[in-house]
């Protein structure tokens, strides 16, 4: 059992010490904050219709999840959304319905019928999103002429192109290596008499009788968030130009080429892959290629890292875990009240987790697979994932700092060293940092985007909330180690912090990409403004403190939604929610404000929401991607009220 927090007597704070004894119960044994994940409802039918194609069963018990969380999620109006908030996309209800149906839901089932009268008068198949299309078609529920065309030559054109996919972001050319090896061998799963039943299902004409050409270009105005501007048209006229004239001998060499991408990134990530959709078709392309071989076992044996059961169900979640990212955020938290003490065997655990964790060697041939250096990096999950981020790194890095001024750090400083090279190595010329990369494309390329439902995927781009985590790794690093590295930290932290001051809009708001929106932006910002050097009266830091006091509710709370990341501009929620009024408040305090009226009822508010056992209430998704998906984070709602109680607390 876990040892309960005592009181502090000199300042007890109950509410803080509640939260913190919250924290530390659902600590997971081996040091990390483990949970859920989910909240996209595209993952679940890739995972559903990938092992269906391959023979593959699903045990019993885990398809009874499936069903439950799919049942739990479908909207009122007959469909699902992109994520489990969002309004109905074509896409995603006609790949959930094929997912009950496989997992033996029959066709009269109220709920299907409901789904089938929502999406057949929105062009059933032929309105849906790209993703939906390409997915339906290994099914053999789709014809592949229907898809404008995944050309695997594009594998073996010169790296110097623009366009090449070693020059997309790492998420995307992951996702279309694959795609293009099941588009090049035109694979079809093979024909049942249910398949054939859900095809009757899906379409209100003929299927003979579809003009797959003419669908290439349909998509329902649910999926069309993405615009398909001029230069992905003509991209696209010239790419079904060659299909036509295919050359054989391209073609294989093409595949071979896929084929040896795939593996580099299946054994680099332990058959983990980037993330859950190229893992499912890297795996099914393994199953063309080599059926019953050695790969398509370590992949099946993998799998199951990638489903969480919930109350809500059983789901997929985007990423094996967001264990470390949770990890150091909480390490930070509890550092941030002073209970480090009485918090010891809590820091001792996750300082295990952290180190375990980090990132030692480089990928395998990181030059022929288009890796950049991995060693001493943090990844998002495990080290067995193998994908370092900028951030992750950031703030791994940052925690390991903390844990090591508390004695507690289990990570060799030369381990340390090689975490801030691996963050000055990632800085763009824009002064920013991407995500697991450099920028590698211009910013043009975006025009390619042919995903319909999704924003900024082609190319890695610079983004606030990544400067800034490095930008507070390095000050820290900075301050800690002093003159190591030199003017390299230093200059590194001035051009961040430049291009933080460059994003920020004329109202003063930060616009985050990874969180909901303006709240999570705004935090970021600041403190790594704050960390750069600039006094918490800097205009900048001012500026963006007024635009969320304009922002603040009459109860002292903050509240905003994933509508805010796809609209770009503040929408407000129903009712204020403690993860975002946490980063309002961490910002304010950060900006000279511990004191105002303004975080004072935002802190009342705050501790008004906590439950008896310590807990805040649940809220609506937090996390976001692609400026479309929301995802949840499950300890946000853990981390960042201790996080914000311990500022107010020990900053009095």
């Amino acid at each position: 059992m876990k040892r309960a927090l005592r009181l502090v007597p000199q300042h007890p704070d109950p509410a803080l010490l509640r939260a913190l004894e919250v924290l530390e119960a659902t600590q997971d044994p081996g040091g990390s904050w483990k949970g859920d994940y989910g909240g996209p409802l595209f993952l679940l039918p890739v995972y559903v219709s990938g092992l269906y194609a391959m023979g593959e069963s699903i045990a019993p018990d885990v398809a009874e999840g499936l069903i439950r969380y799919l049942r739990h999620h479908q909207r009122a109006d007959g469909g699902w959304g992109l994520d489990i908030e969002g309004t109905s996309h074509v896409f995603t209800s006609i790949l959930n319905y094929v997912s009950l149906r496989l997992l033996g839901v029959r066709a009269e089932d109220e709920a299907l019928q409901r789904a089938r009268s929502w999406f057949l008068p929105r062009g059933g198949p032929l309105g849906s999103g790209s993703w939906g299309k390409f997915t339906l078609a290994t099914l053999g529920l789709y014809e592949y002429a229907g898809l404008h065309p995944l050309v695997p030559e594009l594998w073996i054109l010169p790296r110097q192109v623009p366009f090449h996919p070693s020059r997309m972001w790492c998420h995307c050319r992951m996702v279309y290596l694959p795609m293009s090896y099941l588009y090049g061998v035109q694979f079809r799963a093979p024909q049942t008499p249910l398949l054939e039943a859900i095809r009757d299902e899906l379409y209100d004409e003929p299927y003979a009788q579809i003009h797959w050409r003419a669908a290439r270009d349909e998509v329902s105005w649910t999926d069309a968030f993405t615009p398909r501007g001029p230069v992905l048209k003509a991209a696209n006229l010239v790419l079904g130009a060659y299909e036509n004239r295919v050359v054989p001998g391209l073609r294989k060499r093409a595949l071979n080429e896929i084929l040896t991408q795939i593996q580099g990134e299946d054994e680099a990530t332990n058959y983990l892959c980037i993330g859950p959709i190229n893992k499912v078709l890297n795996m099914l392309v393994w199953h063309v290629a080599k059926p019953n071989g050695l790969e398509v076992k370590r992949h099946l044996a993998k799998l199951p890292d990638y489903l969480y059961r919930a109350a809500d169900g059983t789901k997929m979640q985007g990423y094996n875990s967001s264990e470390l990212w949770d990890t150091a955020f909480a390490v930070q938290a509890v550092a941030a009240t002073g209970e480090i003490a009485e918090s010891k065997e809590m820091l001792e655990r996750a300082a295990t987790f952290l180190e375990a964790n980090q990132v030692l060697e480089d990928s395998p041939n990181p030059e022929r697979f288009y890796r950049h250096p991995s060693r001493g990096g943090f990844p998002f999950s495990t080290r067995d994932h193998g994908w370092p981020i900028s951030d992750c790194t950031g703030e791994g890095l940052l925690a390991s700092l903390k844990l090591e001024e508390m004695g507690l750090s289990r990570i060799p400083r030369d381990r340390l060293f090689a975490a801030v090279d691996l963050l000055l190595s990632l800085q763009n010329d824009d002064g920013g940092w991407a995500t697991y990369e450099l920028t590698r494309a211009p910013e043009w390329v975006e025009q390619l985007n042919p995903s319909d439902v999704f924003a900024t995927i082609m190319t890695d781009v610079s983004y606030v909330e990544c400067t800034s985590s490095c930008i507070k790794a390095l000050a820290a690093w900075e301050a800690r180690v002093g003159v190591t590295h030199g003017s390299r930290v230093r200059r590194a932290i001035e051009r961040g912090a430049e291009f933080i001051r460059k994003a920020q809009r004329p109202d003063g708001s930060w616009e985050g990409s990874w969180g909901v929106c303006f709240t999570y932006g705004a935090w970021f910002a600041s403190q790594g403004l704050l960390a750069a050097g600039a006094a918490p009266g800097d205009l900048a830091i001012e500026r963006g403190a007024r635009f969320l006091l304009g922002k603040q509710r009459d109860d002292g709370s903050w509240s905003e939604v994933v509508e805010s990341c796809r609209k770009r501009e503040w929408v407000e929620g129903e009712r204020g929610h403690v993860v975002n009024s946490s980063w309002a408040l961490l910002t304010l305090m950060g900006a000279g404000l511990r004191s105002s009226g303004a975080v004072e009822r935002g802190m009342a508010w705050l501790r008004g929401q906590q439950q008896a056992d310590g807990r805040w209430p649940p809220e609506p998704l937090a996390g976001v991607f692609n400026k479309t998906c929301g995802i949840h984070y499950d300890a946000y709602l853990r981390v960042f009220p201790v996080w914000a109680m311990g500022v107010h607390r020990t900053s009095k």
